[in-house]
């Protein structure tokens, strides 16, 4: 894991998300525990106690000071109220719906990076895709790509508009796929099956077809295709899901989260 050998502050990092990423960081060696900072209002360490060495602050202009990197991880609807001067900082945002312009008039910084990713950060699964700002160096990126991959997996995109897409589809973790897994489990206990054993049957399946999909050479495509040719009860409920247009129901959802994601902030 390569390591990030400047001072990192997050902005909001008690939160949910923040302390994911905060996590994510020092058990990954990306940042270490000295060079940490975090700022929220109330100056809890609630969550992070462990880690001893990490300055926690209620000053935003104290941590701008002390650190190179910010990382902004507050509600969308907090931005308006803050002062966020840093116009020499390398600001990496993760908040939803905020443009790189907007964070650019907020903070006075053109070295910005929006980015989406989410609370499985903390256990070095989120998906954080990002784009940056054309004075977003090469030493820059470098950091930015350490940070998320001490988060899960990540990938630089060329356009501004696919972190919307992306907030939609993969920030909600496990939201949208949670959906799916408590209508199996609607289903089972429907059948008379437990509760408890419907849950842990579902929970497992899950995990088996996530690790499956993530280490397998096949596409999701390909499992489908397989299960369909091999014309068994997993082909007949695939056939039936594509006749009532469930892919296209999904697409629906995913593009009313997108707009949502596109509200003005």
């Amino acid at each position: 894991m390569a390591q990030i050998a400047r001072p990192t502050g997050i902005i909001g990092g008690s939160g949910m998300l923040g302390r994911a990423i905060a996590q994510a960081l020092i058990d990954r060696g990306a940042v270490s525990a000295a060079d940490l900072w975090i700022c929220n209002r109330s100056g809890s360490r609630a969550g992070l106690e462990q880690f001893t060495e990490v300055t926690v602050t209620t000053d935003v202009a104290e941590l701008a000071a002390a650190c190179e990197i910010v990382v902004l991880c507050l509600p969308p609807a907090a931005l308006p109220g803050l002062s966020l001067s840093m116009p020499d900082r390398l600001v990496i945002s993760v908040m939803a719906g905020v443009t790189t312009d907007r964070l650019e008039e907020a903070t006075g910084s053109g070295r910005i990076v929006r980015a989406m990713t989410s609370p499985a950060a903390a256990i070095g699964l989120a998906y954080s895709p990002w784009v940056a700002t054309s004075a977003v160096n090469a030493d820059d990126r470098a950091c930015v790509t350490a940070l998320f991959e001490a988060c899960g997996q990540t990938d630089e995109v060329g356009e501004e508009a696919q972190i919307d897409t992306f907030t939609a589809l993969t920030g909600p973790v496990p939201g949208f796929v949670a959906l799916y897994a408590q209508a199996m489990i609607d289903y089972a206990t429907g059948a008379g099956i437990a509760p408890a054993i419907a849950e842990r049957a579902v929970r497992q399946l899950f995990f088996a077809s996530g690790a499956m999909l993530a280490h397998g050479a096949d596409t999701p495509a390909d499992h489908v295709e397989q299960m369909i040719a091999y014309a068994g009860t997993t082909a007949a409920g695939l056939e039936e899901m594509r006749r009532l247009e469930i892919p296209e129901r999904i697409a629906k959802g995913l593009d009313a989260a997108v707009r949502q994601a596109r509200e003005p902030v």
